[in-house]
């Protein structure tokens, strides 16, 4: 920040005289461009402290009264995936300038709670004030493990009807959304297509709110099927969803492209839907993009979109507005495709076709620092700004910033 108070104090000056402006490069422009974008940084999740030696997997969310909701899953002992991991949250009531002491939703003894997925229903008649649902994963053996069917990934759901206040007991929704194939585990887990390996999003879940689908919530996920294939192919993303506020769940169809994974999802106009997806198979390195025309149910078309450039990491996707009857889109990730650094955020106007708006938010030219920017989750502040919640600094801290996004060229 410091430097970006000299940039722009010096671009400042130098504007009154055009002769001067022309030397400076296109770096101090950006300074100077980036001091007037972000409006605040806050240090929400630190490794070390309050109880967990690492917090990772980010997921936030805005409730009606224009509190956030941070939620993280808090590793006890290391940042490996698996073991006590503890699902927690967070609460700011000045838009993120500061934040509450950690809460523990979820402590699954010392297995592992994880990949929130929140998401406000502000179209329940019954609770016209919005009820908060934040789906889960469970898990009691290491992913490689579990898609050798050495265990078994759950899903669950809580609701809270207080903005976050209080939880509901959580309801296992598993045997709805995930297709296992594990009777050892439990004796109705005998589904034929052998669905191992499972996980929400990660990062927020949506609601339709509007057209046909209008209260739909729904949340992008993935799996993988049958025994482990070789560079992940056997993973497939794919999405839940309901329209009875979380009483039952359907399934999407999976998408088809062999290694799409981790997932997060957006609606578009006319209801339509668009979901980002990481190619775990690493082969190609952009996002996949997948439209949908019927709420998310099924896919007219998948593809990697070479715009969004990505080192097999998570991304996040947002709906912000509309501009001439098109779903303007915001995209956050690791824009780089060989490292978890470069984290930018992309702007789209017409629903994800091009991306012609890049916001940088952090990098660093450390070439010992392997994953400076990691996961992100993106959340609307107002009409013309974005937060955005992530990893930074070898996971070892989750940060949140302000993005006055639209009084940028």
């Amino acid at each position: 920040m410091a430097a970006n108070l000299y940039f722009g104090a010096v671009l400042f000056k130098t504007a009154l005289n055009p002769k001067k402006m022309k030397k400076f490069s296109t770096v101090f422009l950006f300074s100077f461009l980036s001091f007037f974008a972000f409006a605040q940084e806050s240090l929400v999740f630190k490794g070390g402290t309050e109880g967990h030696a690492i917090y990772r997997i980010p997921a936030i969310i805005s409730l009606p009264s224009g509190e956030l909701l941070a939620f993280a899953e808090g590793r006890v002992n290391g940042s490996d995936d698996f073991g006590d991991v503890n699902l927690v949250m967070k609460k700011s009531e000045d838009q993120g300038l500061t934040w509450s002491p950690l809460q523990t939703l979820i402590d699954y003894d010392t297995l592992q709670a994880g990949n929130p997925a929140p998401v406000v229903d502000l179209h329940d008649p019954n609770y016209p004030n919005g009820v908060v649902y934040l789906f889960y994963n469970t898990g009691n053996n290491h992913e490689y493990d579990i898609r050798m069917n050495r265990g078994v990934r759950e899903v669950w759901m809580l609701k809270s009807f207080d903005l976050g206040k209080s939880w509901e007991a959580p309801v296992n929704i598993t045997k709805q959304v995930h297709l296992p194939n594990n009777p050892e585990f439990n004796p109705s887990y005998t589904n034929p297509q052998d669905w191992r390996h499972y996980a929400n999003t990660p990062g927020h879940a949506f609601q339709f709110q509007g057209g046909k689908f209008k209260g739909r919530i729904y949340v992008a996920a993935n799996h993988s099927s049958g025994n482990p294939q070789d560079q992940f192919a056997e993973y497939q993303a794919h999405g839940f969803y309901s329209d009875d506020h979380g009483k039952t769940f359907h399934l999407s169809e999976s998408i088809e492209i062999p290694g799409s994974n981790e997932s997060i999802a957006a609606e578009l106009s006319q209801d339509r839907m668009i979901m980002s997806i990481r190619n775990q198979k690493g082969d190609i390195r952009s996002r996949i993009l997948a439209y949908s025309s019927d709420g998310g149910q099924t896919w007219d078309e998948a593809y990697f979109e070479e715009q969004l450039p990505d080192p097999v990491c998570q991304a996040s996707i947002l709906n912000i507005g509309e501009r001439k009857g098109k779903t303007i889109l915001a995209h956050s990730n690791a824009s780089h495709p060989d490292q978890r650094n470069n984290l930018c955020i992309k702007i789209s106007f017409d629903e994800g076709k091009t991306w012609d708006r890049t916001i940088a938010i952090d990098k660093t030219e450390n070439p010992e620092q392997k994953a400076w920017t990691a996961y992100s989750d993106l959340v609307q502040l107002e009409s013309d700004t974005l937060g955005i919640l992530y990893e930074r600094n070898n996971y070892s801290e989750i940060v949140f910033k302000q993005i006055r996004w639209d009084n940028l060229p």
